[in-house]
């Protein structure tokens, strides 16, 4: 049984983190709802810890680095890349700006990477994380993130590369 002072603890740790939780899930994961379940399995898991965690001002931390294990071993399973769909929704036609449409290029390339290498480089660039602290939450090395993140930096500047070249093969200029 928790005692009360563990108990609105950890509430207010939901509370008060939950949105950045949710953010790292989503930029990890890449969908909406499966971000929504991530960390909701992140945070049964950091309350089922929280009696064993020593230090609580970094329980976002390790509840950051349970999302970046669980997102990794889900995206191994092989029904997660399985999506059912009874009916294509309709497109409507949105006038789009240039810097929407250059973001979801980056946006779809990026989900394209292994799941190590997204993880790193969403952690080191997108949550501003250095690569001590990226290594911690992957579980690695430090050299082992820099290498991720070249990899991954190599692989979108080749896909988002091949996308701005036209099938005639010249490049498009903005």
């Amino acid at each position: 049984m928790r005692d009360q002072a563990d108990v609105s603890a950890f509430s207010e740790f939901v509370s008060t983190r939950s949105a950045r939780l949710f953010r790292t899930a989503y930029l990890v994961i890449g969908d909406h709802q499966l971000a929504q379940d991530l960390v909701q399995d992140a945070l049964v898991r950091t309350y089922v810890a929280w009696p064993r965690l020593r230090e609580r001002e970094n329980a976002e931390a390790y509840t950051r680095r349970v999302i970046v294990t669980t997102a990794i071993s889900w995206r191994r399973r092989r029904s997660f890349h399985e999506q059912a769909t009874g009916t294509l929704p309709d497109l409507a036609s949105v006038d789009e700006t240039a810097w929407i449409g250059a973001r979801d290029e980056l946006w779809r390339a990026l989900r394209l990477l292994p799941p190590r290498q997204r993880a790193s480089v969403v952690l080191r660039f997108c949550e501003d994380l250095s690569e001590a602290e990226t290594a911690a939450l992957v579980g690695c090395s430090v050299g082992t993130v820099k290498r991720q993140v070249h990899l991954a930096l190599g692989k979108l500047r080749d896909q988002l590369a091949a996308d701005v070249v036209r099938p005639d093969r010249t490049a498009v200029t903005p």
